[in-house]
């Protein structure tokens, strides 16, 4: 079995198993992701090993961490990137797709230094810069919903 079989096939198992332990240590869930957009307009996309398509880079808000901490901390992980400005908040997400209990913070970053190339790991698998008209083929819905929010104008809606 290839590695991406095996992983696809584990996949359910192990978000059972996450949104579990999340409901007993976690009453509600609160993420803190980024639209973070270079000079030229590219949008910054990860691609997890756990789960399928290319998202905006993001994670977990833990205990006694502010949510804009928390995006900085992520970003770094992700994608080394830093901040160098305040993020502009765009919208709270209700993520009804994971739990009933998720909700997405999600911030664009225009201002921001990458300090040096991320590298592929366990958990981020491919990342880059991509043209907003040039977005991997399998870039999620949501993805795609909220950059077109961010870049119309458009208020943002309530679920992720």
């Amino acid at each position: 079995m290839s590695l991406n079989a095996l992983r696809r096939a584990l996949e359910p198992a192990i978000r059972r198993v996450m949104h579990l332990y999340w409901r007993l240590s976690r009453p509600m869930t609160l993420g803190a992701r980024a639209a973070v957009f270079d000079a030229q307009g590219h949008v910054f996309l990860i691609r997890h090993s756990y789960v399928d398509g290319w998202h905006l880079p993001g994670g977990g808000v833990e205990a006694g961490e502010s949510m804009v901490g928390a995006l900085a901390r992520e970003l770094m992980e992700e994608g080394h990137i830093a901040l160098t400005a305040p993020p502009a908040l765009h919208g709270i997400f209700f993520n009804g797709h994971v739990s009933r209990r998720d909700h997405v913070a999600l911030y664009v970053v225009r201002d921001f230094e990458q300090v040096s190339p991320p590298v592929p790991n366990r958990e981020i698998v491919a990342h880059g810069f991509f043209a907003l008209d040039a977005l991997p083929p399998d870039t999620t819905r949501a993805t795609r919903a909220r950059l077109a929010e961010i870049l119309s104008g458009a208020p943002a809606a309530e679920r992720w």
